[in-house]
């Protein structure tokens, strides 16, 4: 005989517009009287299967993770009992003697004997917090939606900046747009916007020698998301003519610095796209003469690097 492990326990059948409840007492002969009764599943009718439970001294549930029905059921009754949500297949009826009545009074049957595996519910601070990062995510979908519909009047500019690596997403250029517009002619030259996107190094010269500086400060928001795309591009091998620059500028200056360098590439590739009105094109932006640094230095080259840096080489 099983073992009575919950002598006064419930069992209940969630649905969508109710829930049926079976509590299942045990007493010492192993004798078990049922009660059964079926409960809206609005606050109200909620709020009196818990005093219904509580009126009957029966502090431990097992129900069926049936859908999101369960979610508020688990919510009134999780501070006052023992809830164990159970999977559907672990609490499965025998097939021809389904109905709701059964159903609740058989995971009544299988819960007193402990006899059902009990799902992981995180704690309620912990579901809160999950709570708040799904409609953070809900939010970040409308404004998405909201940003593409207001991008519509900018569709050629957008599917030009698309040409540019690393902007193949349409909120990607339309992230460029809303930072620097679509007109180019507010900037004299590349030059010029990338020094006001605080890419290029600050001034600092002293008794006419010129010292190595910081990039200057600006772009609080562009500057970011171009080091992002910037970091992105350079780890892809479909556009060698960045990748190749910033591997070369990375064995001599450092990832930083050849990441800024890449990062005003970009800008400049985004600048002479919208002002030509052409797509990209690292043939024509001169962008193509690097060569690969990962390919082994030929004896040639090797002779001439120690050349050109004063060896002399017989």
């Amino acid at each position: 005989m099983l073992k009575i492990v919950y002598p006064n326990c419930c069992g209940i059948d969630v649905h969508k517009t109710f829930v049926v409840a079976v509590i299942a007492i045990t007493n010492n002969q192993g004798i078990t009287e049922y009660h059964r009764k079926r409960f809206s599943t609005f606050t109200n009718g909620l709020t009196q299967l818990r005093d219904w439970l509580e009126y009957y001294s029966c502090f431990d549930v097992c129900m069926e993770s049936t859908g999101k029905y369960w979610i508020p059921v688990f919510n009134i009754l999780e501070e006052q009992t023992n809830v164990c949500l159970a999977h559907p297949k672990y609490v499965k009826a025998i097939r021809g003697k389904k109905t709701d009545k059964k159903d609740a009074q058989w995971i009544a049957d299988l819960f007193k004997h402990d006899l059902v595996v009990s799902s992981f519910i995180p704690p309620l601070k912990i579901r809160v917090i999950k709570a708040h990062y799904d409609a953070l995510a809900i939010c970040k979908e409308d404004l998405e939606q909201m940003i593409r519909e207001l991008g519509q009047d900018y569709q050629h500019q957008v599917k030009l900046i698309q040409t540019v690596p690393g902007f193949k997403e349409d909120l990607s250029a339309l992230r460029i747009i809303s930072e620097i517009g679509c007109d180019m002619t507010v900037f004299d030259s590349a030059a010029k916007l990338c020094s006001w996107a605080g890419l290029v190094p600050a001034n600092n010269e002293s008794a006419g020698k010129k010292f190595s500086t910081r990039i200057s400060k600006g772009g609080k928001y562009l500057k970011p998301f171009l080091v992002q795309v910037a970091n992105a591009v350079v780890k892809s091998d479909k556009h060698p003519e960045l990748r190749n620059k910033y591997l070369k500028l990375k064995k001599r200056r450092g990832h930083r610095k050849a990441i800024s360098a890449i990062c005003r590439r970009l800008l400049v590739s985004v600048y002479q796209v919208l002002r030509k009105q052409e797509d990209y094109n690292p043939v024509l932006q001169g962008l193509t003469e690097i060569r690969n640094p990962d390919k082994t230095m030929s004896v040639q080259d090797a002779v001439r690097f120690a050349q050109q840096h004063g060896f002399n080489v017989a």
